[in-house]
């Protein structure tokens, strides 16, 4: 029988003697308790060694991670070793990768110089509607100058007609 379930029968044991009134003693059937510890000291041992077992099936798997670990390495370490043997390839790696980076470099540059030839077009259209709206301002102010100009005229002809006007 399982440790555990023996340890439940005793604890039911126990919570089902009778007290002792005015004390928290408990009366316990002898004989029922001691055959439950009997039949759990039988059990122990059987429990013990299936710990111990489980403790070798553990340090087992654990040995043996350990030397596929060790075998991944050793196979990760020669193909490296190869890997770094073929310099052809790592030669012909490198010269596609410098092709990579002029070819890159290139783009970069029309890149660059599209968005400088567009930025000057805009920059130049600004300026044209900057021309044509300063033009209107001009404009406008030349306008207003000379609106101010006749209408101060016209104010003094005015003030010189009503001049003899008021002496009489």
């Amino acid at each position: 029988m399982d440790i555990q379930h023996l340890l439940s029968r005793l604890e039911g044991l126990v919570l089902e003697a009778r007290t002792i009134p005015g004390t928290k003693l408990r009366v316990v059937d002898e004989t029922r308790c001691l055959n439950l510890i009997d039949q759990m000291m039988m059990s122990i041992p059987k429990e013990v060694e299936e710990a111990r077992r489980i403790q070798q099936e553990r340090d087992r798997i654990i040995e043996e991670a350990r030397a596929e670990a060790t075998r991944i390495i050793r196979a990760a370490q020669e193909e490296a070793a190869r890997l770094v043997e073929q310099s052809q390839v790592l030669e012909q790696a490198r010269n596609r990768a410098e092709l990579i980076e002029v070819r890159a470099h290139r783009e970069a540059e029309q890149l660059r110089a599209e968005a400088e030839r567009y930025a000057l077009e805009t920059l130049m259209r600004l300026r044209d509607e900057l021309e044509r709206t300063l033009d209107v301002v001009r404009n406008g102010i030349l306008k207003l100058q000379a609106d101010i100009e006749a209408r101060t005229q016209n104010l003094a002809l005015l003030d010189q007609h009503e001049l003899p006007a008021q002496e009489s």
